[in-house]
């Protein structure tokens, strides 16, 4: 089966959650047998063509420079790019001489939107896409101004272009039925996963030097990585440091990522008088992710929206104690009590209870902890997802060849 994916993300290029997932999933397909051929923009270098394990091809497109006026239209002109290589790679004289047509497209939400229709109607060929997120669900429910009602309606438009849908969560879902009116029955939920090798080889190295250089011996790390955005929460962490010191004086608060935020969250540490006790990173890398994961005493997402949240499923694959709100795809990654504690939703004071809980208790906290990264490995493992998502692609395939398209 040879597959034609669309991402606005892809490596060296992860921004979130869309961008590990489509980086995974790729050489899992691979390993299923899918002859896949990827197109992307290139934004921060890489190949222009790479050749991933014989049966992959990445090319990364050359973009554009961001006007930074109108998001929106330069992701339409990106588009543009993306569907000029996408339609010569059907030619017998393009870039994509001899290899043949497609059998389908998949786009990786609404950012690839315009290229992928484009070649679907032009190629006559069914697509599938993997809806991530949602404007009105970042946004709670809100849309705010132009710009957010027209990647609104572009995600509606892709639904509907969609041969069918693809959610990493039941949340996602209902989210994508009740926002675009997509029937259920043209939803597939299939979840994100993770690889926990990279965190097994980390088993028994001694990563107390790499320790030091965020916490004393005696403090116990609380870890929170990711985007530095409202939607995220890290805000309601430095909110809940003075309840949760007050009781465990050894906590220390970690948190890294980048984003709009990381300034006024220090400039709040110190006004609540504990800016001491909570350091906010910036920037850190993958292997740093990873080793943080590996030494913290509980890791925590206090999300406000989150379509499925991998780095829960990052922190369970390190064994690490979690903590995450009641929300969106966490509360289906998750269970209260086995894997992880849940706790409400922008509550300072249930959030607090939840660190304390997992802080005072080691013995519980180790206790889930390995029960989720069993979780981990029997559920959400890629090879698994992989061949779910085979499993549509099949039956789309399937169901194109039964039908009439003119």
């Amino acid at each position: 089966m040879r597959v034609l994916m669309l991402s606005w993300e892809y490596p060296p290029h992860i921004v979130g959650g869309l961008g590990s997932h489509v980086a995974d999933l790729v050489p899992a397909l691979v390993r299923q047998g899918v002859e896949l051929t990827v197109l992307t923009p290139r934004w921060k270098g890489g190949d222009p063509e790479q050749v991933l394990d014989g049966h992959a091809k990445v090319y990364r497109i050359e973009t554009p420079v961001a006007s930074m006026a109108n998001f929106y239209a330069d992701a339409q002109q990106t588009n543009l790019n993306l569907e000029q290589v996408g339609h010569a790679l059907w030619s017998r004289d393009g870039i994509g001489k001899g290899s043949g047509d497609f059998d389908l497209i998949q786009a990786h939400d609404w950012l690839v939107a315009f290229a992928a229709a484009s070649l679907k109607r032009l190629h006559k060929t069914p697509l599938v896409a993997t809806i991530h997120a949602t404007e009105r669900g970042r946004g709670r429910g809100q849309l705010g101004g132009d710009m957010s009602n027209a990647i609104n309606g572009t995600e509606w438009w892709l639904a509907y272009e969609a041969w069918r849908v693809i959610t990493t969560s039941q949340f996602m879902a209902d989210e994508v039925k009740n926002y675009f009116q997509v029937p259920l029955d043209k939803i597939d939920v299939v979840p994100n996963g993770v690889d926990t090798a990279r965190f097994d080889a980390l088993e028994g190295e001694d990563l107390s030097g790499f320790r030091s250089r965020f916490a004393l011996p005696h403090e116990r790390i609380v870890f929170f990585v990711g985007r530095m955005q409202h939607e995220k929460g890290a805000n309601l962490i430095v909110e809940a440091a003075p309840y949760v010191l007050s009781a465990m004086p050894e906590a220390k608060f970690v948190l890294a990522g980048t984003g709009a935020l990381v300034d006024a969250l220090r400039r709040r540490a110190n006004d609540l008088g504990v800016a001491h006790k909570v350091l906010v990173t910036g920037f850190v890398s993958d292997e740093d992710r990873d080793r943080l994961f590996k030494v913290a005493d509980a890791a925590v997402f206090p999300s406000l929206y989150e379509p499925f949240g991998i780095v829960a499923l990052e922190a369970m694959a390190a064994k690490c104690p979690v903590i995450v709100s009641e929300v969106g795809g966490l509360k289906e990654v998750v269970e209260h009590a086995e894997t992880g504690i849940t706790v409400h939703s922008d509550n300072v004071d249930s959030l607090t209870w939840g660190i304390v809980h997992t802080l005072s208790r080691p013995d519980w906290a180790a206790a889930r902890a390995t029960k989720a990264y069993r979780v981990v490995r029997e559920e959400f493992n890629w090879d698994r997802i992989a061949q779910r998502t085979v499993e549509i692609y099949e039956r789309v395939v399937r169901e194109r060849a039964a039908s009439a398209w003119v």
